[in-house]
């Protein structure tokens, strides 16, 4: 039985076209057509117009170690909460257990550079973040637009390369079997080389937000 802000392998497989990266490294799951092409220019609109410069947890020193806009979207408009229940509904998670939902808007040589996205527990912010509803467990990130160069995420441990399409859901578990913190779920999120790129990401927690 999955623990409260799980999904699952079987949750995920059971849903028809999800297809699961063959590792043992990580539970790495990709969904193209998740969002029809209407849904995703609709989530652009609403990123463009709310965006503002990205932040990370417990700053490294590195200025351009995140250098995106960031777009914090809540249930109260009732698309946002649409998309929020339709996740809710892939994954099997309580949707209690969502943050709100976050868009990503990258433009030319902007980028996220490896991480996770889990809170490191020796950090001083650590407490900051997880006091309240724990950990992340899953995350589900949606690519909003076909980008015209670069904008890849780069799994770096296993060496796998995405390429964003609009629509197109990826998703994965940021702990082991076990539990404990996956390593192997470090991510990059490459320079955008023309254009744009449009991200929506849906962090799940242990215990319910807020």
């Amino acid at each position: 039985m999955k623990a409260p802000g799980e999904s699952s392998t079987d949750i995920l497989l059971a849903h028809p076209g999800v297809k699961r990266f063959p590792s043992s490294r990580l539970d790495l799951f990709v969904l193209r057509d998740f969002l029809s092409g209407e849904e995703c220019e609709t989530l652009c609109a609403m990123i463009e117009t709310q965006h503002r410069p990205s932040t990370i947890a417990n700053y490294n020193g590195d200025d351009a170690f995140r250098t995106s806009s960031t777009c914090d979207l809540y249930r109260d408009d009732p698309i946002v909460a649409a998309l929020a229940d339709k996740l809710a509904a892939l994954s099997g998670i309580d949707i209690a257990h969502a943050e709100p939902l976050q868009g990503q808007r990258y433009a030319v040589g902007q980028e996220f550079k490896a991480h996770t996205d889990y809170f490191e527990p020796n950090n001083a912010d650590f407490e900051k973040y997880c006091s309240v509803a724990g950990q992340r467990t899953w995350t589900f990130m949606i690519y909003l637009n076909d980008v015209e160069a670069g904008g890849a995420t780069r799994f770096k441990v296993i060496d796998k390369l995405i390429q964003p399409e609009r629509g197109k859901l990826v998703a994965w578990n940021n702990r082991r079997a076990d539990g404990s913190l996956n390593a192997a779920t470090l991510h990059h999120a490459m320079k955008v080389r023309k254009g744009f790129k449009y991200v929506i990401t849906q962090w799940y927690r242990e215990r319910p937000w807020g």
